[in-house]
């Protein structure tokens, strides 16, 4: 894949990037830093994907081991854009979006592997998809759901 393959990859699926963005960091500017080191992450592990999975498997998996990581110390010499691709420009009703506000607030209450197990659940990933991601068994991803799911709810009712 050359540079122009790679932007136009990350052009495609930068809602996985921006959904993860979101619900890793808080203020505009960290969600920003943050998209630009998974996009950073990804150029470099470009040589590594040998396509035995989905391009979108490879990327979750880079973003949230990017997103999970605590920031180094040591900065990498970057070379940013001025702007970053926007969000689609779908503008939800207020109700839905109060409710998706909600459910990010919750969201953001759970552990950083709770997260990452529910947030490819709602990208509609199958079990195996996300064990393959996440390192655990399709079993355990099962088990780990339905404990989630019962956070958010209790997170969702107070």
């Amino acid at each position: 894949m050359d540079e122009t393959q790679f932007l136009t990859c990350i052009e495609e699926y930068q809602g996985i990037i921006h959904k993860i963005c979101r619900l890793y960091r808080d203020t505009r500017e960290d969600r920003e830093d943050l998209f630009q080191e998974i996009t950073f992450q990804l150029w470099k592990s470009l040589p590594a994907f040998k396509n035995e999975a989905k391009i979108s498997t490879w990327i979750y998996r880079i973003a949230l081991n990017t997103a999970i990581a605590t920031f180094r110390k040591k900065k990498h010499a970057i070379e940013y854009r001025p702007v970053l691709p926007d969000l689609p420009e779908e503008q939800p009703s207020e109700e839905l979006a109060l409710r998706q506000e909600r459910l990010f607030t919750a969201l953001k209450q759970l552990d950083d592997a709770d997260k990452a197990i529910i947030t490819l659940y709602f990208e509609e990933l199958s079990y195996q998809q996300i064990a393959a991601i996440t390192g655990i068994s399709e079993n355990y991803v099962g088990v780990k759901l339905n404990r989630i799911k019962i956070k958010i709810q209790k997170l969702l009712i107070q």
